[in-house]
């Protein structure tokens, strides 16, 4: 996270703390399992401040995590990503159509005995993801304007949309099909909550900043100086907030393996699919590697934080539903992770896009 410029990075020049994140997170997933285990009553104590159903302290980790990575946002760069149809179009049916369709149909067919983690399941694959997809976006070098374009259309989409799918998949399409129905409690104004706090927030501060700082001592003490200086911070945050969901959720991870094994499957098939086929749709429209990262990484994620309050908030902290949003980004951090390494090793298969070749003319 701590390379700042506009050029894939090779892996033998990233920091430390970029070189070794598989580590870092795997010892984040340990610390976060042996600190429920260590303290009693841990949970109880980080739960008891929560801001729209998601504890205190993972809210302050997300925001932390986001805020670096939105301070690097070109802003005025913004109308090169939205000219783009065809990036445009591509992110609306793989997260809009594909995404929700696919985990509805992953989850029917690989947990057919299990109604609490299937409709579990089929909530998190309509939360769309607003926020941990911009550091994995940022960790392969994606291009930064065009996720925060795509995250904010994610945005707008899952205040209109979220419950209307919801309704769709949980109930209508069931009935349909002869299959069992629920229902979601989920008001837009809840979920305008989540997008405001998760990512208004954050998005925000970071344009102030650039701006601000820009207008105080120019680009190029911004980009070389400042950023370097709060870009770790988003890997700290990161790390943060892996080791709180651990201590929070590690007693139901270790006393039901099996249920997590079984919730983990479908999740492992459906991050591989979308992220697969983000990157097979971007290499066909000719995108480019910046743009076709970015594309698979908004396809791949979801947005936990909303899938994990409105499960609670719907059926009750200790039901199958919200072990299933939990199991989520657990199953999440470290599939893509590796996904990022992934993505660098595919790095040179590609030709730079003829707008990303322009960009790179009128900057030298």
């Amino acid at each position: 996270m701590s390379t700042t410029t506009d050029q894939p990075a090779v892996v033998g020049k990233l920091s430390t703390l970029d070189r070794y994140l598989p580590v870092w997170i795997g010892v984040a997933m340990v610390a976060g399992l042996l600190l429920g285990r260590m303290i009693p009553g841990l949970d109880d104590v980080v739960s008891a401040v929560e801001i729209d159903g998601i504890s205190l302290p993972i809210a302050i980790g997300l925001l932390i995590m986001m805020y670096p990575v939105l301070a690097k946002v070109r802003y005025d760069r913004l109308d090169t990503v939205t000219g783009d149809r065809k990036l445009l179009l591509g992110s609306l049916a793989l997260n809009w159509v594909l995404g929700p369709a696919l985990m509805f149909a992953l989850a029917w067919v690989m947990l057919p005995d299990l109604p609490e983690y299937r409709t579990g399941l089929i909530i998190v694959g309509l939360a769309r993801c607003i926020a941990m997809v911009i550091i994995w976006n940022d960790l392969a070098c994606g291009d930064r304007e065009a996720a925060a374009v795509l995250v904010a259309i994610n945005s707008v989409f899952q205040v209109v949309m979220f419950a209307v799918l919801g309704w769709f998949y949980l109930s209508v399409l069931p009935g349909w099909l002869g299959l069992e129905q629920t229902t979601i409690d989920a008001s837009p104004w809840q979920i305008a909550k989540s997008v405001l706090i998760f990512l208004g927030i954050p998005l925000l501060a970071g344009f102030l900043t650039r701006r601000y700082g820009e207008k105080a001592k120019g680009r190029t003490w911004y980009e070389e100086k400042f950023l370097p200086r709060i870009g770790p911070w988003a890997l700290y945050g990161l790390l943060f907030t892996i080791v709180i969901l651990f201590a929070l959720q590690g007693d139901q991870i270790t006393s039901k393996p099996w249920d997590v094994v079984r919730i983990a499957l479908p999740l492992l098939v459906y991050f591989a699919v979308m992220w697969g086929g983000g990157y097979a749709l971007g290499a066909v429209m000719g995108l480019g590697y910046e743009r076709t990262t970015t594309l698979a990484f908004t396809a791949a994620g979801n947005n936990f934080e909303l899938a994990i309050a409105v499960a609670i908030a719907t059926y009750g902290v200790t039901s199958g539903q919200a072990l299933a949003g939990v199991v989520g980004p657990l199953i999440e951090v470290p599939v893509l992770v590796g996904l990022v390494y992934v993505s660098l090793a595919l790095r040179k298969r590609f030709t730079p896009a003829p707008s990303a070749i322009s960009s790179v003319t009128k900057e030298s």
